[in-house]
C-alpha cells in the first residue's frame, strides 16, 4: 500500500531494560533506606565514641571512592550487567553480614566491603543505561532511574522505623533480602537481552578517562558533580540539621522534615528535567539548575525563620533535580553507545564522593570559625563555579540527522526510489528512452 503524507510516526518509547532497571533502583534505595538511620544507633550499640560512628559511615564512602577506578575496568572487562548483578550480590552480603557483627571492627570491615559492591553497580548501571538507550532519550531514561532511587531513599526510613522495633539486626537483614530480589530481577529480565548482552565484536572500543578529560563537555560534567555531592551529599546531611536546631532554634523534627522538602522539590522536576534535556539541549537545562541550586543554598544560610527556611530547601531541591538528568546525559554523549566507558563513569562517580567527602568537612570549619552564612556561600559558590565551566562547554544533545529528499517526498509519491527518469540510452523526441527490461 502507497504510504500518505498523514502518516504520523509513533512516538518513541523507552527500552523495556530501562524500566527494569528503575525498578531495581528502587528496590536498592528502598533497602539503603531502611538501613541508613538504624546504621548509627546500631555502631552506637558496641560502646564506641561519635567519631567512631561517624567512620562507620565514612568506611562506606571512603572505599566506594578508592574502589571506583577498579570497578570502571571491571566494566571494560566483565560488561556492565554482570558487574551490576555481582555488585549488588556483594552488597547483599556485607549488609546482612553488619546485622550480625559481634565487634565493632567487625562492623566496620563488613560495611566496607558493602562499599565494594556499592560502587559495582552504580558505575555498571550508569553504563548499562548508557548503551540501552538511545541517544535523544537518555536525559529522560536518567530522570526515571534518578526517581526510583528517590522514591526508594523517601520510603525505605519509614520502612526501617517499622523493622526496628522488632530488632535492630531485622533492618539489615530486609536490606540484604531486598538486594537479592533485585539481582533476581536484573538478572531473569536482562539475561536473554540484546541491548544489555556484551558486544564482544566491539570489545577494543573503549574511551579512556584521560581522553575524556580533554573534552570540555565531560569537565562541565565533572565540576557540577563535585559541586553537587557537596552541596547534596555532604552539606545537606552533616549541616542541615545542625542549623535548625542551632541557628533556627527548631526540633530535629523539622530538620527531617526540611530534608523531605528538598527530597519533594527534587521529585517534581526530575522526570521535567530529562524531557527538556532531550528536546531544548542538555546545556541549558544544566545551567538552570546549577544556578537555580546555587541560590536556595546560599538562602539557605540566610534564612531567618523555619517557613522562608522551607521555601528555601524546595528551591534548592528544585535546582538539584534540573541538574541531575542533563549532566548524566552529557557524560553518556561523551561516551557514546558504542565505546565501553567504565574509567569515564567512575571518575564522574568519584568526582560526586570528593564532593561529598571535602564539602562538610570545609563547611565545618567555616561554622566553627566565622559562621553558617559563610558555609552556605562557599556552598552556593561552587555551584556557580560549576555554572562557569558549563557556559564554556558545547551542547551534547545529538540532533536528528537530515531527512533525505526523497524521504520526505515519499508519503506523496508512494515510493522512495520514485522519480525523474534514469537518462540512459538512445533519445527519442528530446526525452531519455528507458533501457528495455
Amino acid at each position: 500500500m502507497l504510504g500518505t503524507g498523514s502518516d504520523v510516526k509513533s512516538k518513541p518509547r523507552l527500552p523495556g531494560e530501562v524500566w527494569v532497571l528503575v525498578v531495581a533502583s528502587f528496590i536498592i534505595a528502598l533497602g539503603f533506606g531502611i538501613v541508613a538511620p538504624v546504621l548509627p544507633a546500631y555502631a552506637k550499640s558496641f560502646d564506641v565514641g561519635t567519631f567512631a560512628v561517624s567512620a562507620v559511615v565514612s568506611a562506606f564512602a571512603l572505599v566506594r571512592l578508592l574502589f571506583a577506578p577498579m570497578s570502571g575496568r571491571l566494566v571494560n572487562r566483565f560488561g556492565e550487567t554482570w558487574v551490576y548483578i555481582v555488585g549488588i550480590l556483594i552488597v547483599a552480603v556485607g549488609t546482612g553480614a553488619c546485622g550480625f557483627a559481634t565487634a565493632y571492627w567487625q562492623l566496620i570491615v563488613f560495611r566496607s566491603f558493602a562499599g565494594i559492591g556499592s560502587t559495582m553497580f552504580t558505575v555498571a548501571a550508569v553504563g548499562l543505561l548508557i548503551r540501552i538507550t538511545p541517544a535523544p532519550m537518555r536525559g529522560r531514561a536518567s530522570g526515571l532511574w534518578a526517581t526510583g532511587f528517590l522514591l526508594g531513599n523517601i520510603g525505605g526510613p519509614i520502612v526501617g522505623a517499622a523493622l526496628v522495633e522488632i530488632s535492630i539486626q531485622v533492618p539489615f537483614v530486609t536490606y540484604a533480602v531486598a538486594l537479592v530480589v533485585a539481582a533476581l530481577v536484573v538478572w531473569w529480565y536482562l539475561r536473554k537481552s540484546t541491548l544489555a548482552a556484551l558486544d564482544s565484536s566491539n570489545e577494543n572500543a573503549f574511551m579512556s578517562m584521560r581522553t575524556a578529560v580533554r573534552l570540555s563537555a565531560y569537565r562541565a560534567a565533572l565540576a557540577s558533580g563535585f559541586a553537587n555531592g557537596w552541596a547534596v551529599f555532604g552539606v545537606r546531611i552533616s549541616l542541615v540539621p545542625l542549623f535548625v536546631v542551632e541557628a533556627l532554634r527548631s526540633t530535629p523534627a523539622i530538620a527531617g522534615i526540611s530534608l523531605s522538602v528538598f527530597a519533594a522539590g527534587n521529585a517534581a522536576v526530575l522526570m521535567i528535567s530529562g524531557k527538556l534535556s532531550d528536546s531544548i539541549g542538555r546545556k541549558p537545562v544544566a545551567i538552570a539548575g546549577l544556578a537555580v541550586s546555587a541560590i536556595g543554598t546560599v538562602w539557605l544560610g540566610f534564612s531567618g525563620n523555619v517557613p522562608m527556611f522551607m521555601v528555601a530547601s524546595l528551591v534548592a531541591g528544585i535546582g538539584a533535580g534540573l541538574l541531575n538528568p542533563p549532566q548524566n546525559a552529557v557524560v553518556a554523549d561523551v561516551i557514546g553507545t558504542k565505546a565501553r566507558g567504565g574509567p569515564v563513569l567512575a571518575g564522574f562517580q568519584m568526582a560526586a564522593d570528593c564532593g561529598a567527602i571535602i564539602g562538610p568537612l570545609l563547611a565545618g570549619v567555616l561554622v566553627d570559625q566565622f559562621s553558617y552564612q559563610a558555609a552556605f556561600t562557599l556552598t552556593g559558590a561552587m555551584a556557580a563555579v560549576a555554572l562557569v565551566f558549563w557556559l564554556f562547554s558545547p551542547e551534547t544533545l545529538p540532533r536528528a540527522d537530515d531527512t533525505h529528499v526523497a524521504s520526505d517526498v515519499a508519503g506523496e509519491s508512494g515510493c522512495l526510489d520514485e522519480g525523474p527518469e534514469v537518462p540512459v540510452g538512445e533519445r527519442v523526441a528530446g526525452r531519455p528512452r528507458q533501457p528495455d527490461a
